[in-house]
């Protein structure tokens, strides 16, 4: 009997899985809904300011955001620092301020550690998102934002992929027992591009397995208003969540004392306002109104920021992301 009870309440849960909002397909059903990354007031930029979990919840809601996005490490919510008691009442904290918790972002690397094949990396890296999972459920939210795993030179592109399907299989099967659903988010080398990703999403094949698909990847590397366009509509059957932010390049140069003159290097980028930076959120956010996207436009503050990381300055920029997306109503 005790088999049976378990066994229908592991099909409830896995079935559940499914149930994410996925885009409709219908342009009226798209809402803006706005959500605030904590990364912006966690301090990890240089100059940038720093919220406890409480303040920055108090400052969302002052700013005008619908929901918040909570960093799932040190300074912020490390599943070590969360027993149950603390984590009933952030719960509480977060639905007395009337926000919503969007989602977690977990932070994983599942090619790391490839030089070092005694250590089980990828255990650990699952082990985590697990956790992550567990704190996501406790906190009331089914999704955790995870990332795939940087190229590591020399190690041959196959065996890096399967490591991070491998990988992400076994995250899932974490989560599945909290009723989470993993968003793979375009951030990392492996599957940053939206035909790899695609393969990606297919080759796990996992009920609570999707994607967070990012404008700024897709812009940095090059894509096309049309090519653009053409990653949304692909990844539609797998799009649950997406990120936002805008970036500067700044320009940078090399003096070679042997020509006498100076050589360009790659640009660095730089955090700016929404809509100042050379992002296309027109096509981006028009094409998931297209869809009928059903998710949050999450805003991150996630590098040096143009203005500096006075809270003076992170407000500013923030308040300035929910003047952008109006003009998607």
């Amino acid at each position: 009997m005790k088999r049976l009870i378990y066994f229908f309440a592991f099909i409830a849960s896995y079935a559940s899985l499914s149930a994410q909002p996925l885009p409709t397909g219908n342009p009226k059903d798209f809402k803006v809904k706005t959500c605030l990354h904590s990364i912006g007031y966690a301090g990890v930029w240089r100059g940038q300011a720093t919220l406890t979990v409480d303040e920055f919840l108090v400052k969302a809601k002052e700013l005008g955001y619908d929901g918040v996005m909570l960093m799932a490490k040190r300074p912020h919510l490390s599943p070590l620092d969360y027993d149950k008691e603390a984590r009933a009442r952030l719960k509480k904290r977060i639905a007395d301020l009337g926000l919503t918790l969007v989602g977690l972002a977990g932070y994983s690397d599942f090619t790391t550690g490839l030089d070092k094949v005694g250590i089980p990396h990828t255990e650990i890296q699952a082990a985590y998102i697990g956790q992550v999972a567990e704190l996501a459920a406790d906190l009331g939210t089914d999704i955790v934002r995870i990332f795939t795993g940087y190229d590591r030179p020399g190690v041959p592109y196959d065996r890096q992929y399967a490591l991070v399907v491998e990988g992400i299989r076994m995250a899932a099967l974490q989560a599945q027992k909290y009723g989470v659903t993993l968003a793979v988010q375009n951030h990392h080398d492996v599957a940053l591009h939206h035909d790899e990703m695609y393969w990606l999403m297919k080759d796990i094949d996992m009920p609570n397995v999707k994607v967070g698909w990012d404008a700024w990847s897709p812009n940095l590397e090059g894509l096309t208003q049309e090519e653009i366009k053409a990653s949304i509509y692909k990844l539609k059957p797998y799009i649950i969540q997406t990120i936002g932010a805008d970036y500067v390049p700044m320009q940078r140069y090399r003096y070679d004392n042997q020509l006498t003159n100076y050589l360009p290097e790659p640009p660095a980028m730089r955090a700016t306002q929404m809509g100042k930076g050379i992002i296309d959120y027109d096509t981006f956010f028009g094409t998931l109104k297209e869809i009928g996207y059903q998710g949050y436009l999450i805003y991150e503050m996630c590098e040096v920021l143009e203005g500096g990381g006075s809270i003076q300055n992170l407000d500013y920029t923030a308040k300035e992301f929910l003047k952008f997306v109006e003009r998607f109503k």
